[in-house]
């Protein structure tokens, strides 16, 4: 008995190796996108986004939509539609807290800002949304990037094939903005990111149709000066514009329901982020 009971207790520590083991390999080469998602299981990192103060918002032009993804499945998206027929849109990609009312509050105001464009808020975290930087954590860990991919493509789609594209995101959503714009390819022409996990590859940099626009943190202790200083050379080497601007302040400091709002940082971040826009949505 005592060795069946030894036997046992080895197989189920092998089994429990190789999974682990199994888990390594499959996370040995993670994307930017999955590398930014594996900050949540840092408490340091979860203890940086604060919970966020409330945010009530009404739109009186703002829609809820739902449009056919390339996986067969559908998505829902919050859309500001222009006055006039125009093939300007921008889609936007939110913080990891998911879809919520600061997100499209800001959607509004740029629309407001740039006048004749459509907007699309993009939900990768299929309607949930979380409130508590635990949750939020989760939500992130649980985003599958070939959904993730697949929402972004059928909003792509949803733009038509003559639209002129731009993409904005925070957080989360600043380094998939980016990948929002390399999967819009010809059709791209300008992406803008906030304090987001940057694109690492060169071969996939060297892929992108249009400038970049980045607002970084500081005191960011994860997306930090190092990080963006490699973004920034990686950019250099694949021939593409990158408009860098970095702000003394700390990740998340364009959310006003983040208690680490900084308003100088962004009013500058937000006004050379306008000007992009319409520098390149005509």
């Amino acid at each position: 008995m005592k060795k069946l009971a030894l036997f046992t207790l080895l197989i189920a520590f092998g089994s429990l190796t190789f999974a682990q083991n199994k888990k390594v390999v499959c996370c040995a080469n993670p994307s930017s996108t999955q590398r930014f998602a594996m900050l949540a299981s840092n408490p340091m990192f979860r203890m940086a986004h604060l919970k966020p103060l409330p945010i009530r918002f009404q739109s009186s032009i703002g829609t809820n939509i739902t449009y056919k993804t390339p996986d067969g499945k559908t998505a829902t998206a919050y859309v500001l539609k222009a006055q006039k027929p125009t093939n300007n849109y921008i889609l936007v990609i939110h913080e990891w807290w998911g879809l919520n009312d600061y997100v499209k509050r800001e959607s509004e105001k740029i629309y407001n800002d740039l006048g004749n464009v459509n907007i699309i808020d993009l939900d990768l975290y299929d309607g949930k949304v979380a409130t508590d930087p635990k949750d939020a954590g989760k939500l992130m860990q649980a985003v599958v990037e070939d959904r993730a991919k697949a929402i972004i493509n059928g909003a792509i789609a949803y733009a038509g094939a003559k639209a002129h594209i731009a993409t904005i995101g925070w957080c989360f959503g600043g380094g998939w903005s980016l990948q929002t714009g390399l999967l819009a390819g010809k059709q791209l022409v300008g992406s803008v990111m906030y304090y987001g996990m940057p694109e690492q590859d060169v071969a996939k940099l060297k892929t992108l149709n249009a400038d970049v626009l980045a607002n970084f943190a500081n005191k960011d202790q994860w997306i930090n000066p190092k990080v963006v200083a490699k973004f920034n050379d990686d950019m250099k080497a694949a021939g593409k514009k990158l408009y860098l601007h970095q702000y003394d302040a700390d990740h998340g400091f364009a959310n006003p329901s983040n208690p680490a709002y900084n308003s100088d940082a962004t009013k500058d971040a937000y006004a050379n982020t306008i000007a992009f826009f319409k520098a390149r949505l005509k």
